[in-house]
């Protein structure tokens, strides 16, 4: 199934899971970023950049950009900034799945609360379903990815079917297809985190680099606050 990039829309994205975003910044603006280095070696990315004035001042010009305004809601933080990076010498795969951890400031004991996990100097736990489905991601390219650079492929629909256990989602996957999300560069991909995802190994030479952002409500139940918080 190919993405058709004229359905970039609120009701794609509320009934899909996920919507492509053309555009967004141009080459000029990518190219004036002053990226540091975001990968150590035999790592494909780096899960929390969000502290680094360049990051935060970006997702604020996201926040504020005419083309996501409508998608993301007006009291949304920018909550999470994974860089994710495929080359000839970082490649790797991803088996379908959703995303269901968030970054909080400190861990705490609550029974609806599971799957705490420490990694980058962030506390991260599995949120609840309801806060799950508030999330928008938004992946920004800085490169164009083809069909030969490991895209993300996702399973339309799946972001309303809650928290979906491994088997039943390659069973979705099997019976519902995937759509192949090749992008240019400058382009974004809103998805939900709750939406069943995969990628490939890039299968060329050429790099791909993403950033993905991660919008979210300012208030969390149970005692839970966000690591980082960026308006």
């Amino acid at each position: 199934m190919q993405l058709d990039p004229h359905l970039a829309t609120t009701e794609h994205l509320a009934q899909n899971g996920f919507a492509l975003i053309p555009s967004v910044l141009p080459p000029s603006a990518l190219s004036s970023l002053d990226l540091p280095e975001l990968t150590e070696r035999g790592r494909g990315g780096s899960r929390c950049l969000l502290d680094q004035p360049w990051c935060a001042d970006l997702a604020r010009q996201l926040l504020q950009h005419p083309a996501l305004r409508d998608l993301i809601p007006d009291d949304h933080a920018a909550v999470q900034c994974t860089y994710f990076e495929k080359s000839a010498t970082r490649n790797w795969l991803v088996a379908v799945h959703q995303d269901l951890s968030i970054p909080v400031a400190a861990p705490l004991e609550h029974p609806a609360l599971r799957g705490w996990s420490h990694k980058d100097g962030s506390h991260f736990v599995q949120a609840p379903r309801e806060v799950l489905e508030q999330l928008l991601a938004v992946r920004l390219h800085l490169d164009d990815c083809g069909p030969e650079d490991g895209p993300l492929r996702v399973v339309p629909a799946t972001h309303a079917q809650g928290i979906i256990d491994a088997h039943h989602a390659v069973e979705l996957r099997d019976a519902s297809g995937e759509t192949e999300c090749t992008m240019e560069r400058g382009d974004a991909l809103a998805m939900r985190p709750l939406l069943l995802h995969a990628s490939s190994k890039g299968r060329g030479n050429s790099r791909r680099r993403v950033l993905h952002f991660v919008f979210g409500p300012p208030a969390l139940p149970f005692g839970l606050c966000w690591q980082v918080a960026v308006r």
